[in-house]
């Protein structure tokens, strides 16, 4: 006996499979290849981010350890998770408890981190949004998501103006994160709730000269 879904889904595929295929062109007439100077685009996508509340430092690349460890005290973070392919050299000036993460910690066992430090793919200025997409240093998408507190490292040559630009740097087959600020949503009175999708806290570390 057929239930009413595999009814409905049945009729669906018997009038997909008699209509002919439209031959469908997609636009792509948006706007690409837009830039900024270096200034301009940092002033830019700092606004958007603090705008979204997250927190933002500034550091050069050979600050990145002590730009990090500062922030983790700064959070109160004593023991904090970071993906296997993260660089060493970035937590050398933290002196709390390190876990590298691996498919085999149960995504619950992460919410006993205090927070979490990544690197990044890819940023857009425009809209203030950082891409993840599970490289080594950026970690699984639980990783991300379940400590409450994420630091995150954004090289500035990685953060391009536009949303075209950004996704233009992202390979499709890689699974992508998009954060814009730390977790927030309203409740049925317009009440802003963060933390409940994702951290309460998000730190965000440019490097200036890489």
């Amino acid at each position: 006996m057929t239930t009413a879904r595999e009814t409905v889904l049945g009729r669906i595929r018997d009038a997909l499979a008699l209509a002919p295929a439209p031959d469908i062109t997609v636009p792509r007439a948006y706007r690409t290849g837009r830039t900024l100077p270096d200034d301009e685009r940092l002033a830019l996508f700092t606004d958007r981010l603090v705008d979204y509340k997250a927190l933002v430092h500034t550091c050069t690349a050979d600050r990145t350890a002590q730009a990090v460890a500062e922030v983790l005290q700064e959070q109160g973070a004593r023991r904090i998770g970071v993906p296997a392919g993260l660089d060493a050299v970035w937590l050398g000036a933290y002196d709390g408890e390190v876990q590298r993460d691996s498919a085999d910690i149960p995504a619950p066992r992460l919410d006993a981190l205090d927070g979490v430090v990544t690197a990044s793919a890819v940023s857009c200025a425009e809209t203030g949004t950082i891409f993840l997409d599970g490289s080594p240093d950026q970690g699984r998408r639980a990783l991300s998501l379940v400590p409450d507190l994420h630091v995150c490292v954004v090289d500035l040559s990685t953060v391009e103006v536009g949303v075209p630009e950004a996704v233009s740097r992202l390979v499709p087959e890689r699974p992508t994160t998009l954060i814009s600020g730390p977790s927030a949503t309203s409740d049925i009175e317009l009440e802003r709730v963060e933390g409940v999708h994702g951290p309460r806290t998000l730190v965000v570390v440019i490097r200036t000269d890489v």
